[in-house]
C-alpha cells in the first residue's frame, strides 16, 4: 500500500512547483494575439494534437469526471472560468476537455515559458502570460478582449500555486475578478475535488462547473468584490465533496 505523501507549508501561498527557469522574462517583441496564416495554423494543429494526446493521461492518469456541463449551454460568447490549481500538468487539459468543443486559453504566470520543451508550445496551446509591469497587464487585458470576443473562454487560476492534490480552497485575492466586470463578461466557477476510488490507486478527479456569476454593486470595486465572493462560496461548497486526501498538507 502507498504511503501518504505529506508536504509541509509555512502559509497558504507556499509554492510547491518550481520551474526550471522560474525568473523567465518575456521577449520584448511577444506576441499575445499571433494572427498570422501559418501561426493560426500550428496553433490548431498543437492544440489539436496535446487535446487527444492528454485525454488519455486524464482518462487513465487522473479519472477525469465532469459534472455540470449543461450550465454552459446558456453562455453568451466568450467567459471567464475561474478554478482551483491542484494539478502541475492536469490542470493545462482539464478545462479544455471540461468545455469541450470551446477552445480555451489561460493565463499563466511567466515562469511556466522557461520550462524545456513545454514553455516553446505554450503560446500555440492558448498560454497568456501575466507579468508585472504596466505594459504587459495592458496587452493581456487586450489580448482576453479579443479572445472573448471570438467566443473563447478564458482560464484564470486566482490561487496562482499549484497545490498538488490539494482539496481545500486557498486564498486568492479579488484582482483577477476585475478581468470579467471591466470586461463585461459573465464568469462561472470550476472546481477540482478528489474521490476514493474503489479500482484505482489514485483517487478519481472530479470536476464541477458552477455558474453563471456576476458581480452586483455600484462600482467596479464592488462588482469585483463580489463576484470574488459568489466564485470563492460555490468552490468551497464542492470542495467538501473531496473524500481522501492523495498528499496531506501540514502547517510547520
Amino acid at each position: 500500500m502507498r504511503e501518504r505523501e505529506i508536504r509541509y507549508y509555512s502559509d497558504l501561498t507556499d509554492d510547491f512547483e518550481q520551474s526550471a527557469d522560474q525568473d523567465h522574462v518575456l521577449p520584448e517583441n511577444y506576441e499575445w494575439v499571433r494572427t498570422g496564416f501559418f501561426a493560426r495554423i500550428a496553433s490548431a494543429l498543437t492544440y489539436g494534437f496535446w487535446l487527444f494526446l492528454s485525454w488519455f493521461y486524464l482518462r487513465f492518469r487522473l479519472h477525469l469526471r465532469v459534472k455540470g456541463r449543461k450550465k454552459l449551454k446558456g453562455a453568451r460568447g466568450g467567459f471567464f472560468l475561474f478554478g482551483n490549481h491542484t494539478q502541475p500538468v492536469g490542470d493545462v487539459f482539464i478545462p479544455a476537455h471540461a468545455l469541450f468543443p470551446r477552445r480555451i486559453y489561460t493565463v499563466v504566470g511567466t515562469a511556466n515559458f522557461g520550462i524545456p520543451v513545454i514553455g516553446k508550445i505554450l503560446p500555440y496551446l492558448g498560454a497568456l502570460p501575466v507579468t508585472g509591469s504596466v505594459d504587459g497587464l495592458r496587452k493581456l487585458t487586450r489580448a482576453m478582449e479579443v479572445r472573448l470576443s471570438e467566443g473563447h473562454p478564458v482560464v484564470i487560476y486566482p490561487e496562482a500555486h499549484v497545490w498538488k492534490y490539494y482539496t481545500g480552497i486557498r486564498p486568492f485575492p479579488d484582482t483577477p475578478f476585475r478581468y470579467p466586470v471591466k470586461l463585461g463578461a459573465q464568469s462561472y466557477a470550476m472546481t477540482v475535488t478528489y474521490r476514493k476510488s474503489k479500482i484505482w490507486r489514485r483517487p478519481v478527479t472530479e470536476v464541477f462547473l458552477d455558474g453563471p456569476f456576476s458581480g452586483e454593486g455600484t462600482g467596479v470595486r464592488d462588482k469585483t468584490a463580489d463576484l470574488c465572493g459568489k466564485i470563492r462560496a460555490a468552490m468551497e461548497e464542492r470542495s467538501r465533496n473531496s473524500n481522501v486526501e492523495y498528499i496531506e498538507y501540514r502547517k510547520k
